[in-house]
């Protein structure tokens, strides 16, 4: 790769992750004093996008930014609250499935709709709908570009 590339693609990484922060943080405090975490919510929509609103706790953490081991401290906290089951991986005795609740189901609606309001206030002020739909095009290319994406990371 030569060096102009290179230095394009640095340039853009530092944008792309400088907004991503800035945004992340605006969205992080809309969540002080929720109901739910910026964390249990992350959980909560990620079991809403799946089959029978469950997944794997190994597949589960592919989609969330945290340790396998605070993920699981985390859905073990939320169990408590009822807002999602913890369950044997029929499939792999080893494994645990995560499912969402009905009283899970509803909060993450809830503050869902709360949230769907923030990210249109916070992303789309800033843009256009073109630049909105090449924005959702260029991030899904990145994301993909690179060989061996898991099937569940494509959803």
């Amino acid at each position: 790769m030569n060096r102009a590339k290179v230095s394009a693609a640095v340039d853009g990484w530092e944008s792309l992750f400088r907004a991503q922060v800035a945004v992340l943080r605006r969205l992080r405090e809309q969540f002080r004093g929720a109901e739910v975490s910026f964390g249990e919510y992350d959980v909560l929509y990620n079991l809403s996008r799946f089959p029978g609103k469950r997944l794997r706790l190994r597949e589960l953490n592919q989609h969330i930014l945290l340790s396998q081991p605070s993920l699981s401290r985390l859905v073990e906290r939320m169990e408590q609250r009822g807002l999602v089951r913890r369950e044997p991986d029929a499939d792999d005795g080893r494994g645990t499935i995560v499912a969402m609740t009905e009283q899970g189901a509803t909060v993450q609606r809830r503050v869902g709709r709360e949230h769907a309001a923030a990210i249109a206030h916070y992303v789309g002020a800033g843009l256009d709908a073109d630049e909105l739909h090449q924005l959702q095009q260029l991030c899904d290319k990145l994301r993909f570009a690179q060989a061996g994406v898991p099937d569940f990371e494509r959803s």
